[in-house]
């Protein structure tokens, strides 16, 4: 498998104080899944800001899509995010708007045609299981259902990679497995998924899935790379 992701001695400083991140080195197969873990405080989800482009790091070269989005010029960083979906763990859904609109959300704003839009949300609806909640704003939704809506609005666009900060954080241990099927569901159609977690207990559960552990914002692996899953049936 190609690499879409490569990290090379990455270092990440917020302002004065000490680095995040040092001296990380990992690559990412294109169509593989992956779990990110390690203790609260390893540098979890600075490491994923650098993944979906909301961070550039301090030092060392990140590559993706077979370029390097260190030196990439800022009018171009739209067309990158745009190939990347996010699942944020605090949600982040628009509180006025319907479940409905919220994952047309990011067709609308790419400029699809609102004739185009009705049919795929629809879709992305019934595969997170929320067809009879289209009208639904957050606020009258549980944890686990404004969680399905986040993930439909992460992948209504088709992104060749999916972030997941902690998504099963605040969900029961039936739904954390729905979720997990939804993205393992996801990966079989081709998209590279990486998944944030704490919880030990969901590092099995996908089958052939690669882990990667950070501990103090170091990559624990010493060898620096990591051993890429072989492809699912």
């Amino acid at each position: 498998m190609s690499n879409i992701v490569q990290f090379e001695n990455v270092g990440l400083r917020y302002g004065a104080s000490a680095e995040t991140l040092s001296d990380v080195t990992f690559s990412l197969a294109a169509g593989a899944f992956y779990f990110l873990t390690g203790p609260s405080g390893a540098g979890k989800s600075s490491l994923l800001r650098l993944i979906y482009l909301a961070q550039r790091p301090s030092r060392g070269v990140i590559r993706m899509f077979g370029e390097d989005i260190v030196t990439l010029p800022r009018d171009r960083m739209p067309g990158f995010r745009r190939r990347i979906g996010v699942v944020f763990q605090d949600f982040r859904l628009v509180p006025h708007l319907s479940a409905y609109d919220n994952i047309a959300l990011p067709l609308r704003v790419n400029g699809v045609p609102e004739a185009d839009i009705d049919t795929p949300v629809c879709e992305m609806l019934e595969w997170v299981g929320l067809s009879g909640r289209a009208s639904a704003r957050p606020a009258t939704l549980s944890g686990g259902e404004q969680q399905r809506v986040a993930i439909a609005r992460a992948v209504i666009g088709r992104p060749e990679i999916l972030v997941a900060d902690e998504p099963t954080g605040n969900v029961d241990p039936e739904m954390a497995e729905r979720l997990l099927y939804l993205f393992d569901a996801l990966n079989k159609l081709g998209t590279t998924i990486v998944v944030a977690t704490h919880d030990v207990q969901l590092l099995q559960r996908v089958a052939g899935a690669e882990i990667i552990r950070l501990d103090r914002g170091r990559v624990s692996d010493p060898t620096g790379t990591l051993r890429h899953p072989p492809r699912r049936r």
